[in-house]
Formats: C-alpha cells, structure tokens, sequence
C-alpha cells in the first residue's frame, strides 16, 4: 500500500473507482470540475484521490493526468461556451454558480490586466483554478486559444498534485 493510501474511503466510492469503469468515472468527475459543478470534493482532491483509488505506477500517474487534463478543458470550455452564449448575468444568477459578482468583477479585472496569460496561470493556481473561463468567455478569445491556454494550466496543475502525491509519498515511506 502507498504511504498516502486512503484507509477509510467509503466502500461505494472505492468500488467504483477500483472496478472497469474507474477511469471512466474520473473522467466524468474531471469533466464537472472543469465545469466548475464539482461540489462534493475540492479540485485539488481530485487527482490524488484517483492515485489513492485507481493506483500509482507511473503508467497509472500518467494516465491520470492526462485524463484530468482533457477531462477538465472540456468541462471549462462547455462553461466558456455557456457564458460565451448567455453572458455574465445569465452565470450569475445560476445557483450552481459559485462566484459572487464582486468576485467575478476582482477575476474580470485580472483578465484585463494580464489577458490571454491569465488563463493557463489560473488553472495552475490553488482555489481560483478555472475562475477566469467566465472572463474569457465573455472577452474576444476564440475558443480554439482557450482550448490550448486551458490545457496547459490543468497540465501544470495536474502534473503538480500528482507529483506531490508521488514523491510526498516515497518521503513517508
């Protein structure tokens, strides 16, 4: 067993993830963070669970990470396209939306500032990962850019949580 191996997970849960379909429920569970509709678990829980659940080699690292990458780019650009279609009140008067309008003015005023770059960084970032798809959605980018910046943040950000779950680890061993 890994060092940071869930003990106690919930018997449903761990059945799930440890049977046929696990990759496949991962990556549904990827795509609903992407689309920021992920309430039952934190996104920086997300891919360390998987290697807690579905395994850990390298070969399983891998696959993971690549699935929570393309999982949640799709989730965000299904929201990019939503805002992109019914604008910023339309997401905003959303219950499943989590942001208050004060927030979303602070994020809108960050993509201003640092445009298109504010993409892939927030996506790499703890607790604002995927906040500036609303701005992005309602700016000028097209979505085949979004499409790329946003890869490239999950990459990074998936990539970061798996390693530290990897090597935190081998630390505890």
């Amino acid at each position: 067993m890994h060092p940071l191996q869930l003990e106690e997970s919930p018997s449903w849960l761990e059945s799930m993830f440890t049977s046929e379909i696990g990759l496949a429920v991962f990556f549904g569970i990827c795509i609903l963070e992407g689309a920021m509709l992920l309430r039952f678990m934190p996104s920086e829980l997300v891919v360390p669970a998987a290697l807690a659940l579905i395994g850990s080699t390298i070969s399983q690292a891998i696959a993971i990470v690549v699935l929570a990458v393309v999982g949640t780019t799709i989730g965000q650009f299904c929201l990019f396209c939503l805002v992109r279609r019914g604008g910023r009140d339309y997401v905003l008067q959303k219950r499943w939306f989590p942001i208050t309008e004060s927030k979303l003015d602070r994020f809108d005023g960050w993509f201003d500032r640092w445009g298109a770059l504010a993409v892939p960084v927030s996506n790499t970032m703890l607790f604002v990962r995927g906040l500036l798809t609303v701005p992005a959605g309602l700016s000028e980018m097209d979505g085949r850019s979004f499409v790329v910046l946003s890869a490239a943040g999950s990459l990074s950000f998936q990539t970061i949580l798996a390693s530290l779950y990897l090597f935190g680890g081998h630390l505890l061993a």
